[in-house]
């Protein structure tokens, strides 16, 4: 199934006139930045069967998360959460909004998302082990490979031990 995309501007106009716009992002994301006009309905909410509505047939919903890949991958399970209205696509996400000059609304004083905290201390610890290992000694070499395993084992088992760790740390309690 093809679900059509819309542009930011031609979004801000149907909600101008009653469409409803759904952010799927996870609530670190949302904390951080959003369009004012959207409501939170997680992509892990929406598996565990959350839903928001009811919505009729004639009802528009327009969904977005940061890029427009999540929204794209998962829009099966769009469609299901708000059916029977007719859904689309923020074609390019959160990204192409700013970028097309829409207004958001940012709060800089909510952490990071958790993910970028995986990313910047995964990236952090592999570079200081390829660092340390050329300069210090040839053992420090192990952290880049405890770290890579890491990142495998969480892809491979949907289990992520640096974001668990970091999701406890105090600048990223709610």
């Amino acid at each position: 199934m093809t679900i059509q995309t819309i542009s930011p501007s031609d979004a801000k106009a149907l909600l101008t006139k009653g469409a409803a716009l759904i952010d799927i992002r996870e609530h670190d994301e949302y904390a951080r930045e959003n369009i004012a006009e959207a409501h939170l309905l997680s992509l892990s909410a929406i598996e565990n069967g959350d839903r928001l509505g009811p919505f009729d047939p004639f009802d528009t919903v327009i969904f977005y998360c940061q890029s427009g890949m999540r929204t794209t991958q998962n829009a099966q399970k769009l469609v299901d959460a708000v059916a029977p209205a007719k859904v689309l696509l923020l074609e390019g996400g959160l990204t192409a909004w700013k970028k097309d000059g829409q207004q958001i609304l940012e709060d800089k004083s909510q952490p990071l998302p958790l993910m970028r905290q995986v990313q910047i201390a995964a990236g952090s610890l592999v570079l200081a082990g390829v660092i340390l290992g050329f300069v210090v000694h040839p053992g420090f070499y192990l952290l880049s490979g405890f770290v890579g395993a890491g990142l495998l084992f969480a892809g491979i088992s949907g289990f992520c031990g640096m974001a668990r760790l970091l999701a406890v740390m105090p600048w990223n309690k709610h």
